[in-house]
């Protein structure tokens, strides 16, 4: 009977832990309907799958090139993020400190795939999409591509801008 509490300690251990829990707000699953919007920004998101990384690139419209002018065209991790909610009805900002403040934020261990993960102070320094299973889509160099969920440098919560 000791595998509820073990496997409570391992999803927060899993997803890292906050000095100030109490904001998280209790996630409710999607209805059936928000289901479907978040699989659609999941698939928005999967289909940009070896698109280079470009710092600054990427806006609801798909990939774009540098602002200081570099030819290549591709997403940073807020960018790609853009686009992904873009084609699910969401406008997100640009930053991903801004979009940290955007949505919901709930506890790491109730985290769903579509909810979006961030690290840094405030989630100053990059963003992710939850997948499920442990995995994660973002937005590094040298692309866009699927990894495990980091927890190094991870912000306290995760945050659910649909459903």
């Amino acid at each position: 009977m000791r595998r509820a509490p073990a496997l409570a300690v391992s999803a927060l251990v899993f997803f890292g832990t906050a000095t100030s829990l109490a904001a998280a707000e209790p996630a409710a699953p999607p209805s059936a309907n928000q289901q479907q919007t978040v699989n659609s920004a999941i698939a928005r998101a999967l289909a940009q799958r070896g698109v280079p990384y470009v710092y600054g690139g990427g806006s609801s419209d798909g990939p774009t090139g540098n602002p200081a002018g570099s030819g290549i065209v591709g997403f940073d991790a807020s960018g790609l993020m853009v686009y992904a909610f873009a084609g699910a009805g969401a406008k997100l900002p640009r930053s991903s400190k801004d979009q940290y403040q955007a949505g919901r934020k709930i506890w790491p261990s109730q985290a769903l795939p579509g909810d979006l993960i961030f690290y840094g102070p405030e989630g100053s320094e990059s963003v992710a999409m939850f997948l499920g299973n442990g995995q994660m889509l973002e937005a590094t160099n040298p692309s866009v591509a699927v990894s495990r969920v980091r927890t190094n440098g991870m912000a306290p919560y995760v945050v659910r801008i649909l459903g």
